[in-house]
């Protein structure tokens, strides 16, 4: 089982989350962003940290905790995974 555990840091400018996850091998702390643009992703999940918990499950199904960078902006991750936006705006909530 993995737990991911959502803080909202900061005001102002790109809304900043500190994410920490944690499963039977440990856990990793993360800084993530999520940028003015990007939040239109987020629009159908009943709040922001719901979704930053929502693509660290996308990102877990697809890659250990261990190879996810420890700071980057929600933008990033349709680098490395191009189906990224199409399956989280189908996954609201």
């Amino acid at each position: 089982m993995v737990d991911i555990e959502v803080t909202q840091v900061g005001t102002g400018g790109p809304s900043s989350f500190e994410v920490k996850v944690v499963d039977d091998r440990g856990s990793a702390e993360f800084q993530v962003t999520l940028s003015t643009a990007d939040q239109r992703l987020a629009a159908g999940y009943p709040s922001a940290e719901a979704f930053i918990r929502a693509c660290f499950a996308f990102l877990l199904e697809r890659e250990p905790k261990e190879s996810i960078l420890r700071s980057f902006d929600v933008s990033e991750i349709s680098t490395y995974f191009p189906e990224f936006e199409a399956t989280i705006s189908r996954s609201t909530g």
